[in-house]
């Protein structure tokens, strides 16, 4: 069989931020108003100091304004809670995202839920979920709404298709199964106490791997001809899925670094100028 052809994150992501770059600048010169993303971090973990760091140089790029809020590590729940709800209530924020893992003192949930639902550009939001569920407009989770860009980009339709989600947390592995069953996939969650994984992941069309562990899925997991995506991002650049050995068998799949990651920036950057024109009424 021949090796699965690599799904570019990077180029579809590029094309995605030079078209939300072009919607920026006119909704700036229409309105007077630039759109603005406001950052949230608590602490100083490196891996999140960077992936902030970079979001703010990808929104720069794409022509929206950047406002970074970072707390000590040992902000509590409600000092966290009342900076989000500043940032919700104050007009020149059009987006907010809160960086996280947080620390385990932080009841992460109640973070979120301080998030206005029509700036919760991130799709972390009970609100979001639900809209997201129902089909209305809202904010999806960015990293399974860059999934189905990538699907669409790839002509994978999951009509009819069997798809396994590797995964079942709130803001990647549920928001994924949601918007794969809305696309009339046949979909089945995986989890730490899925009886034999591999037999499961074997029936599917497409398989989503988003639980963090390294290389869990191999080769031998994969359906020959399935569309693989990789949305785990381990220590050293590597993924939930074994990829040397899964190329080998898939029809598609993403490789790590360099897919699903740029698309959840771009989808971030997207749905900010989208809350932008809402908020502006433009």
């Amino acid at each position: 069989m021949t090796q699965a052809r690599l799904m570019d994150g990077t180029a579809l992501a590029r094309r995605i931020v030079e078209d939300t770059a072009r919607r920026a600048a006119d909704l700036t010169a229409r309105t007077g108003t630039t759109p603005c993303l406001a950052t949230v971090l608590v602490g100083a973990d490196p891996a999140s100091v960077t992936y902030v760091r970079m979001k703010q140089n990808r929104s720069r790029k794409a022509g929206i304004a950047s406002r970074h809020v970072e707390l000590p590590a040992a902000t509590t729940t409600e000092d966290l809670v009342g900076t989000l709800e500043e940032l919700s209530a104050d007009p020149a924020v059009h987006g907010i995202l809160l960086q996280h893992p947080m620390g385990a003192h932080i009841d992460e949930r109640a973070a979120f839920e301080a998030i206005a639902p029509e700036k919760d550009v991130d799709g972390v939001t009970f609100a979001s979920f639900a809209t997201m569920s129902f089909g209305l407009p809202g904010f999806v989770s960015c990293t399974p709404g860059g999934i189905m860009r990538l699907l669409d980009a790839y002509d994978v339709d999951p009509s009819g298709k069997r798809a396994v989600v590797v995964g079942r947390s709130a803001i990647l592995g549920k928001p994924a199964g949601m918007l794969l069953l809305a696309r009339d996939a046949t979909v089945t969650y995986c989890h730490s106490r899925t009886t034999d994984l591999s037999a499961v992941v074997r029936e599917a069309d497409i398989v989503v791997a988003a639980v963090g562990r390294p290389q869990l899925i191999k080769g031998q997991d994969i359906k020959p001809g399935a569309v693989v995506i990789d949305a785990g991002y381990n220590p050293g650049n590597i993924g939930d899925v074994d990829f040397d050995s899964a190329v080998e068998r898939a029809s598609l799949i993403t490789p790590v670094p360099g897919g699903v990651g740029p698309m959840t920036i771009a989808t971030l950057l997207e749905q900010t100028v989208d809350a932008a024109t809402r908020q502006l009424g433009a």
